[in-house]
């Protein structure tokens, strides 16, 4: 599994590893089922505590991306697609603040932000 950390920023690690793993389940790299590293083998590969990926894990299972069966390992959850559906609502409306903020300090007006929207959802529609 590729996970990438960045210690610069201001995202904890564990957090970075739990984004990266959604975003592997949510884009169907991990398959429902699929066995995620021990804690102990992701904390050796990644470099860092196992406590770290401890908290990665349980926010994981938390969130309802993975299921841990005790002696077993943790593993990728059934797709709940109320679940993902929300997931990806959440990230949309996350980026579209940051565009709002964007266009609030540009003064850009907001049936052009709107028209810059609708152009870039039929343009990658079309495709």
């Amino acid at each position: 599994m590729d996970i990438l950390i960045r210690n610069t920023g201001d995202m904890p690690i564990y957090e970075q590893i739990v984004q990266q793993i959604k975003q592997l389940i949510l884009k169907g790299a991990l398959a429902e089922g699929a066995p995620l590293p021990s804690m102990r083998l992701l904390a050796k590969e990644l470099r860092i505590s196992v406590i770290t990926t401890k908290r990665a894990y349980e926010e994981l299972e938390r969130e309802g991306f993975i299921t841990t069966v005790t002696g077993k390992g943790s593993f990728v959850a059934g797709k709940n697609i109320e679940l993902v559906r929300e997931e990806y609502l959440r990230r949309i409306e996350t980026l579209l603040g940051q565009s709002i903020d964007l266009a609030q300090e540009g003064n850009i007006p907001y049936d052009q932000v709107l028209e810059m929207l609708n152009l870039l959802y039929e343009e990658v529609s079309d495709k």
